[in-house]
């Protein structure tokens, strides 16, 4: 199910992601790792929530109203238990990763590395470009309302059938990388653009109720085969200071076909 019909991004509007070369628009990528997510929840429970890792690396579309199946199988992995995660769809693999439950937690990065900033004002955000997004550079932060409608609406968007979340009030981990994405759009003015892949280290679960706060840092900014691609390094908190996860976050934010 595509969650995004309405979104600023129009990548997700079927008119002008056939403009891109696709047949339709595109389910977000948050959202296909919120499917991906339902395995090691499964498997681990809430301690994946608290201490676990994942990947995912999106290659292929996954359009509204297609059927998504989601498949892992044991990993090997010298520090607990892991599994590799697979996404096909209409036969074609559509993304790929794995998480992984470490025997300890590890410890959550420094705040300090992570000051607070004000966004700008939505209607002054500068267009994005390596200018307005500097490697290092410290992005205004975001915060976000996981309240009881928002989250359990986005359960059933996201076909979430474990009853962890609404039997423990926690908040999907769909949502909390979803903060990578609201850190880019709420920061710079951006056209169509495309999520490929996030790396994240949960250190807490988060709670229904709280406002998220995502405090980006510009980790890279380069291009490749004519894309304009950028990396960003987000801690989200909950309650202004306990860190719930780590996330690098890259993005296509200026595709090569915005240059033909």
């Amino acid at each position: 199910y595509n969650t995004a019909h309405s979104s600023e991004n129009k990548i997700h509007d079927d008119a002008v992601a056939r403009r891109f070369g696709f047949t339709g628009g595109l389910v977000p990528g948050v959202d296909v790792y919120a499917y991906m997510m339902h395995l090691p929840v499964e498997r681990w429970g809430r301690a994946f929530l608290e201490r676990g890792t994942a990947r995912c690396r999106f290659t292929t579309p996954v359009y509204d109203g297609a059927m998504a199946e989601v498949a892992g199988r044991e990993e090997e992995s010298r520090d607990g238990d892991a599994i590799s995660i697979e996404v096909t769809s209409g036969g074609k693999s559509c993304a790929t990763g794995s998480a992984r439950l470490p025997v300890d937690a590890a410890a959550p990065p420094s705040l300090e590395r992570y000051p607070p900033a004000k966004p700008p004002a939505m209607e002054n955000r500068p267009a994005a470009s390596p200018e307005a997004l500097p490697v290092g550079g410290i992005l205004g932060s975001i915060p976000f309302e996981a309240n009881a409608e928002m989250t359990s609406g986005y359960l059933r968007d996201v076909r979430e059938t474990d009853g962890l979340y609404a039997r423990e009030g926690l908040v999907h981990p769909g949502t909390v990388l979803r903060m990578g994405n609201f850190a880019l759009l709420k920061n710079v003015l951006l056209g169509p653009w495309i999520h490929v892949g996030s790396v994240v280290q949960n250190f807490s679960a988060a709670r229904v109720g709280e406002t998220l706060i995502a405090r980006p840092r510009v980790a890279a900014n380069y291009e490749r085969k004519g894309h304009l691609f950028v990396e960003l390094d987000v801690l989200v908190l909950g309650e202004e200071t306990r860190p719930v996860a780590q996330v690098l976050h890259t993005a296509i934010y200026r595709p090569r076909q915005l240059n033909q």
